[in-house]
């Protein structure tokens, strides 16, 4: 209600389809600058044209709601004939400082990953994994304790979703915890226990 000027730098998913649609439009000062780089289909553009010519908003675009589908196309959007648009063809990441932008962000992505196995600002991380049960290891921190349940695991054709193991003070004792798509068998969790020590217990929950 305040800003003079509303910047939109969103991804397109289901939850911010049509997020910027009449009413926020409505909220928006008279003679105010509307901004989006993002996509098109984030806003409801039939509202921001009734916006812009109710409002006296002026925009600047660099998406549009119809866009060509190649590099050489028609290009027919009617809130191109607004007196008060002002549009670029789609190319917000294509100037000098947004590629080189890019390029760094690369570059700090794939030393992230050589220096520590992680990858920041990962995108298509599973929410959710088909594992339904979780093996949580109780064990002194020993060298093949792990190796020893993980070979049990293979052995009944089970398969590791995910797994964290967390060594406590003193490196002595640590506990696992190893998600699976389907719970190991009772022999095997007994013959675990029977057969190294350095287990201190195993317990089975259900997550799925």
């Amino acid at each position: 209600r305040a800003a003079d000027i509303v910047s939109v730098h969103v991804a397109l998913k289901p939850d911010t389809r049509m997020l910027i649609g009449a009413n926020f439009l409505k909220a928006m000062r008279d003679g105010a600058y509307f901004i989006n780089t993002s996509r098109g289909e984030v806003v409801d553009q039939d509202a921001l044209v009734e916006a812009i010519k109710s409002k006296g908003l002026r925009a600047g675009l660099d998406v549009f709601a119809i866009e060509p589908t190649s590099a050489v196309a028609e290009f027919t959007d009617p809130i191109a004939n607004e007196a008060s648009v002002y549009g670029t063809h789609h190319i917000g990441a294509s100037t000098d400082q947004a590629q080189e932008a890019i390029a760094a962000e690369t570059v700090r992505i794939i030393q992230s990953f050589k220096e520590t196995g992680q990858v920041p600002n990962v995108v298509n991380l599973a929410q959710r994994t088909p594992a339904t049960h979780r093996l949580v290891v109780r064990h002194r921190d020993r060298p093949g304790v792990l190796a020893q349940v993980l070979e049990a695991i293979k052995a009944e054709q089970i398969n590791v979703q995910e797994m964290e193991n967390i060594v406590f003070e003193g490196a002595e004792a640590a506990v696992a915890r190893i998600n699976l798509d389907k719970a190991p068998s009772r022999a095997t969790l007994d013959r675990l226990r029977g057969s190294n020590e350095d287990i201190i217990e195993l317990n089975v929950l259900e997550i799925g």
